[in-house]
């Protein structure tokens, strides 16, 4: 979408299956979750946070995980150091 390897500001569109997920990951320092379509659940912790369509999630400083309660596609927009 935005970004790339030369740029701090990065934009990925990812689309996960239903009951797929990304496995527990570093968080990048500052991101958020935009939900475009379907319904996900960003956990890290004991603590979990719900999306459906329009909806964002700020990505906390954690080792995090992101599952699709439904087939979803997300924009995951992040700030990386160069």
């Amino acid at each position: 979408m935005h970004g790339g390897h030369d740029q701090q500001l990065r934009q990925t569109l990812i689309a996960l299956a239903s009951g797929r997920s990304l496995d527990e990951h570093e968080s990048p320092k500052e991101a958020t979750i935009y939900v475009v379509q379907g319904r996900v659940r960003l956990t890290a912790g004991d603590k979990s946070w719900p999306g459906a369509a329009g909806h964002f999630i700020a990505v906390p400083d954690a080792r995090h995980v992101l599952a699709a309660d439904e087939d979803s596609v997300v924009l995951l927009t992040a700030v990386v150091s160069r």
